[in-house]
């Protein structure tokens, strides 16, 4: 099937259409699943209640975790002031002690008070203070202080204020860059005269303590990296107390044990979907107390939702990077640029940072042309300018084919020769471009000789698309006798490895041009896998493949012969440059979409598979009946 030049990418300026008049800026959009997860993990308390999150590349997880707060408060949300006072019966091991949160600063005051009375006139401040900060804890203080004064307790402090929640508003607190500092706190040493010590003005609280009543999201590749911290934050989790480690290394440590602080917490861990793989197969412990997977996604599907909330999230990226206002021509091409970047058609990506960048670097260039939009002329202009930029690599790959030092045909016709489409990933660059793949066959017994797994330069994937087309013409040719002809097949100059099935259809068509001697069109380059019944099958990287080959075509002269030839399955990917979709459209090029390698066949030969199947069986029949021709020595004699 030949695919019409409207085909070959999204229907942006359809989508465009649809923008609407006003927009509310929407990080979250398209992220449903995510959220209903995120709504059940907060509806829930206690130790074994902790979540997951699958973050994606570009998502700006500062901006979710706002967005989240003001949309899900966890349910058993309770914040309080958490102190440190000093111990009267030991300098060592401070109390831990709560108030209402915002009411440390008043509590100190009235103990300072306290002390400062007379023990007779202490019980109205006494009882006010019972009142006023009715938590367990610190009415446990004040009746171990009531009757001492503040000369009595040892040093020379009252207390530490390690958490003060009037300061600390946020329901989330986001610990991305882990240490064992930053996330549990430490307790640092002096040295007074000599002598090693700590106090506690030296507590210094980290993200679980300051984040003690709410919700706490650590990065998790940052907390694996650092050993032993996951360990110590599951002790943390499944006892719900934080303890204190001992100040120091082992050669200058010195005793401080201030008392456990009770943790009751929300923990979401933020990282890739491999990382929670891992976690789950590795750490027993882990579906226990993380039982909840939030699944952000990377794409929009148009498939489920309508496009107009799609223009929410791009108004947020506008409003983070920024820039200029975007003018409505310039709408079609940002959804192009998203729908590439999402691989698919009908899917828009949700990378806020990649889109955040293609809007400041457009935004920088309209103000060097003195415009007060960004146009579409502008978005172009970036998207050609880093075409330019990444292209390096592949033009000098390209300028190998042009100047003949790698032999590749894009016009006429050859037996057993097909140009098959490759992607190169070099340097930091992927490109697509041809490789020439060629076959011979000869007497023998049916067996077909991959060279480059011969030579050691053929992936375990590519191995397996060789034997798959093996057995098709085995399947097809050899069902009930031996064949009498065996094959070889090589990707021709190359000299790295090979990998991966999306050759194998083109290296079945010319193994089938070998075998029954019919010449194949070089000017049509062809890609896609293959099964054991003949039929083809998506592969990846379609659009850089059509385009590499394009662009060699284009550099030699398009003549309206040539073309590529791919998957059907792989036409909901297309999202080709605009000179690939304008040249289609003029008839200087073709795009071609096949479902079966009879479709392929057709179009790289002229003939259908009936006559070249009928020519290849002819040729074995000979070759069946008759003797193997002597070897020259023996017919010497």
């Amino acid at each position: 099937m030949r695919v019409a030049a409207e085909q070959l990418q999204p229907k942006v300026h359809e989508w465009a259409q649809k923008r609407p008049v006003s927009t509310q800026a929407n990080p979250l959009v398209g992220q449903d699943r995510a959220l209903a997860a995120i709504k059940q993990t907060m509806r829930i308390g206690g130790r074994y209640a902790h979540g997951y999150v699958v973050t994606t590349p570009g998502l700006r997880i500062v901006d979710v975790l706002q967005e989240l707060q003001a949309r899900h408060q966890w349910v058993h949300f309770e914040r309080f002031d958490w102190l440190y006072l000093a111990n009267p019966d030991s300098a060592n091991e401070p109390l831990c002690v709560n108030v209402p949160a915002g009411s440390a600063r008043t509590a100190l005051q009235g103990l300072m008070e306290l002390f400062e009375l007379q023990l007779s006139e202490r019980e109205t401040k006494l009882e006010e203070l019972r009142t006023t900060y009715p938590n367990e804890r610190f009415l446990t203080y004040i009746e171990r202080i009531k009757d001492k004064s503040f000369a009595d307790l040892p040093g020379n402090e009252l207390a530490m204020v390690i958490v003060e929640s009037a300061a600390q508003q946020d329901d989330f607190v986001l610990c991305d860059r882990v240490t064992e500092t930053s996330l549990f706190g430490s307790i640092r040493l002096q040295s007074v005269g000599g002598t090693i010590s700590s106090e506690l003005h030296l507590i210094q609280p980290g993200a679980l303590l300051k984040a003690n009543g709410g919700v706490l999201a650590i990065d998790a590749e940052e907390l694996l990296t650092q050993p032993g911290l996951w360990r110590k934050l599951k002790y943390v989790l499944r006892t719900s107390q934080f303890h204190w480690p001992q100040p120091g290394e082992a050669n200058i440590a010195a005793y401080y044990q201030p008392e456990p602080v009770p943790i009751h917490l929300k923990v979401l861990l933020l990282g890739e979907r491999s990382i929670y793989a891992q976690l789950r197969e590795l750490d027993s412990d882990f579906d226990n107390l993380f039982p909840y997977l939030a699944d952000f996604s990377a794409h929009y599907p148009l498939s489920q939702f309508a496009i107009e909330p799609y223009f929410n999230y791009l108004a947020y990226v506008e409003r983070e990077a920024a820039t200029l206002p975007l003018a409505p021509s310039a709408i079609p091409l940002v959804l192009k640029y998203a729908s590439r970047l999402s691989d698919y058609q009908t899917e828009l990506s949700l990378d806020t940072i990649a889109l955040m960048q293609l809007l400041r670097e457009a935004a920088a260039l309209a103000e060097e042309q003195q415009l007060a939009q960004i146009e579409h002329d502008t978005i172009l202009a970036v998207l050609q300018q880093r075409l330019q930029r990444d292209g390096y690599i592949a033009e000098l790959s390209r300028r190998q084919i042009l100047e003949g030092q790698v032999y590749i045909e894009t016009s006429g016709s050859v037996i057993g020769q097909v140009n098959g489409l490759t992607v190169v990933t070099i340097g930091g660059t992927e490109f697509g471009e041809p490789a020439r793949i060629t076959a011979t066959v000869h007497y023998g017994d049916g067996d077909i000789i991959d060279i480059d797994r011969k030579s050691e330069l053929s992936g375990s994937i590519h191995t397996k698309g060789v034997m798959i087309l093996s057995a098709y013409i085995a399947n097809v040719f050899a069902r009930s006798e031996e064949m009498s002809l065996s094959a070889t097949i090589v990707f021709e100059q190359s000299y790295y490895e090979v990998d991966g099935d999306s050759a194998s259809l083109a290296e079945l068509c010319c193994l089938l041009s070998a075998l029954a001697e019919a010449p194949i069109a070089q000017g049509l380059a062809i890609t896609g896998a293959v099964d054991q019944f003949g039929r083809v099958q998506a592969i990846g990287a379609v659009n850089e493949k059509i385009e590499g080959h394009f662009a060699l075509c284009k550099e030699r002269g398009l003549n309206g012969q040539q073309g590529v030839i791919i998957p059907s399955a792989n036409l909901s990917q297309l999202n080709l440059e605009p000179d690939v979709i304008a040249a289609v459209a003029e008839g200087n090029y073709h795009v071609y979409a096949i479902d079966d390698v009879a479709e392929a066949l057709a179009l790289l030969s002229g003939d259908n598979q009936e006559q070249l199947y009928a020519r290849i069986e002819k040729r074995l029949d000979q070759l069946q009946h008759c003797e193997p021709q002597q070897p020259w020595y023996r017919r010497i004699w």
